[in-house]
C-alpha cells in the first residue's frame, strides 16, 4: 500500500498488539535514516498508553506530548525536532490549524471508529490534514453502520468509496435494508486490500498464553479537583498522626485515606453520592467492555468495591448486556456460576475481589478486566487464574486500570520498590503498613 500511497485500517481483535505493529511501522520508516515526523491521534485516555509503549519498545524515539495547557500553539515548526507528535481527538479539534500547516509522515489515527460519522466536526477536519501515507487502528471498524466504513475510508483513500451520496445508494440503502449479496460481495472486494483484520482463533499459535496489559487512564479536572481536595485534607492530618503516635497506632487513619483515594480514582461517587460528572475510568471501562462484548468474548470483571460493581450493574441493565454479579452477600452462588458458564447470552460476570478470587473454575472467560489494583499482586493472580487455568483452550486477556498520577499508581510503584515484601510479606493491607516507613506514605499522599 505504501508503495501506491494508500492507507489501511488495521482492524485486528482488541488484545493483539495493533499499537505496537504501528510503532514497528515507524521503526522501520525511521530505519531509511530521514528525519520524520508522525503523529497519532488517539483518545485522551490512551495517550499516555501510547506513550509507555514507545517508550518500553522504541526507546531511540523523540516523543512530544500534544497535550495539556502548555502545549505548543502557534509555532508547527517545533514538530520537526520530534520523531512522533501524540494529541487527542479533542485538542485536534482545538490545534486544527496549527496541525494542518504541517506535513507530517504518517498520521495514526487509534480508535478510528472516533470519526465514524462523516458529519461530525471531527470526521470533516481530520480528513484536511496533511500526511505522505495514513494508517487507522480499530478492533471495530464498523460498529453501527456502513457510514462509519465510509468515514474511515475517506480519510484513508479519498474517492475509493465514491461520494457520501453514492455509497448511501450503491451499498448502504440495499445492503442494510435488503441485504443484497452481490452488493456484499462487491464492497469486500473493494476494501479488502485495504484492511486487516486477524481474530485471535487466526493468531492463536502465535500468541502468548496469558497478556497482560496495564491500561493507564487520565483523570479530567472535575474528578481530580474531588481527587485532590481530599488528598490534601487527610495528607496532613495522617502525618501529623504518624509523628505523634508512629505508623503501627496510626494503620487505621492511614488506611482510611488511602481507601478514599482509591475510591475517587474508581468513581467519585463512591465518596459523594451527589457527584453526577464523570469518571474517566469508568468511561474507559464501559468502552473496553462493550468491545470485548461485541466481539463475542465472555470477561471476568472484578473489583475490591461492591458498590462499584453496583455502578457497572446499573450499566449493564441500561445497555441491555446480560450478566452475572458475585459478591459475599450473594446466595446460591453455585447458580450464578453455573449460568454464566452454560449460557452464551451472558457475556460479563462481576464479582467481588474477595468473595470470588478463589475457589471458581471460569474457563469459558477469555478476559479479565482488574478495575483497580490490589495491594498484593499474588491476589490479582489468584482471581486471573479463575479463567487462566486447566481446561482453558483460549488464550487469556488480562487488563488492569490504573488512573494515572493518583495512589494507584504510586501502589505499582511501591510494589516494585518493595518486592520481597510483596511476594513474601502483604497479605493484607494491615500487613503492608508494617514495612512502609514515613516517607513511603507522604510520598502515597503527594
Amino acid at each position: 500500500m505504501k508503495e501506491y500511497s494508500f492507507g489501511g485500517i488495521l482492524a485486528d481483535d482488541m488484545g493483539l498488539g495493533k499499537t505496537i505493529q504501528s510503532i514497528v511501522l515507524l521503526l522501520k520508516e525511521k530505519s531509511q535514516k530521514k528525519a520524520y515526523t508522525n503523529l497519532i491521534v488517539a483518545p485522551t485516555s490512551v495517550v499516555f498508553n501510547w506513550i509507555d509503549e514507545i517508550n518500553k519498545f522504541a526507546p531511540s524515539f523523540s516523543v512530544l506530548n500534544h497535550t495539556g495547557i502548555a502545549r505548543e500553539r502557534e509555532d508547527s515548526s517545533v514538530f520537526e525536532k520530534y520523531d512522533v507528535v501524540i494529541t487527542s481527538y479533542g485538542l485536534l479539534l482545538r490545534d486544527f490549524e496549527l496541525l494542518r500547516n504541517f506535513q507530517f509522515h504518517y498520521i495514526i489515527l487509534d480508535e478510528s471508529q472516533k470519526i465514524k460519522n462523516p458529519n461530525s466536526k471531527t470526521g470533516r477536519v481530520v480528513r484536511k490534514l496533511n500526511a505522505d501515507y495514513r494508517l487507522c487502528l480499530t478492533g471495530t471498524p464498523i460498529e453501527n453502520n456502513l457510514t462509519e466504513l465510509w468515514s474511515q475510508m475517506a480519510f484513508l483513500n479519498p474517492g475509493l468509496l465514491g461520494s457520501f451520496k453514492k455509497f448511501n445508494d450503491t451499498f448502504v440503502k440495499v445492503i442494510q435494508k435488503e441485504e443484497d449479496q452481490s452488493s456484499i460481495r462487491l464492497l469486500k472486494q473493494t476494501i479488502y486490500p485495504f484492511l486487516l483484520r486477524r481474530t485471535k482463533d487466526v493468531v492463536a499459535k502465535d500468541l502468548p498464553e496469558k497478556t497482560e496489559t496495564i491500561h493507564y487512564c487520565e483523570m479530567e479536572k472535575d474528578q481530580e479537583k474531588v481527587y485532590n481536595f481530599w488528598k490534601n485534607s487527610i495528607r496532613a492530618e495522617i502525618l501529623k498522626e504518624i509523628e505523634e503516635k508512629g505508623i503501627k497506632k496510626s494503620g487505621f487513619k492511614v488506611l482510611e485515606g488511602l481507601l478514599r483515594l482509591r475510591q475517587i480514582c474508581n468513581h467519585p461517587v463512591l465518596v459523594n453520592n451527589d457527584y453526577n460528572k464523570k469518571s474517566v475510568k469508568f468511561e474507559e471501562f464501559k468502552m473496553m467492555l462493550n468491545k470485548v462484548v461485541a466481539e463475542g468474548h465472555k470477561v471476568l470483571v472484578f473489583s475490591q468495591f461492591v458498590k462499584m460493581l453496583k455502578i457497572m450493574q446499573t450499566y449493564l441493565g441500561k445497555e441491555e448486556i446480560q450478566y452475572e454479579l458475585l459478591t459475599g452477600s450473594t446466595r446460591k452462588r453455585e447458580e450464578h456460576v453455573k449460568n454464566f458458564k452454560e449460557n452464551d447470552d451472558i457475556k460479563v460476570f462481576l464479582i467481588s475481589l474477595k468473595a470470588g478470587g478463589f475457589g471458581l473454575n471460569l474457563t469459558e472467560a477469555d478476559y479479565v478486566f482488574h478495575y483497580d489494583p490490589w495491594w498484593n499482586p499474588a491476589v490479582e493472580t489468584q482471581a486471573t487464574d479463575r479463567t487462566h487455568r486447566i481446561g482453558q483452550n483460549k488464550n487469556v486477556f488480562v487488563y488492569k486500570f490504573i488512573t494515572k498520577n493518583s495512589i494507584e499508581e504510586k501502589i505499582l510503584y511501591l510494589q516494585e520498590k518493595k518486592q520481597k515484601m510483596v511476594k513474601e510479606i502483604i497479605s493484607t493491607e494491615s500487613s503492608l503498613l508494617k514495612n512502609l516507613t514515613k516517607e513511603d506514605i507522604s510520598g502515597l499522599f503527594e
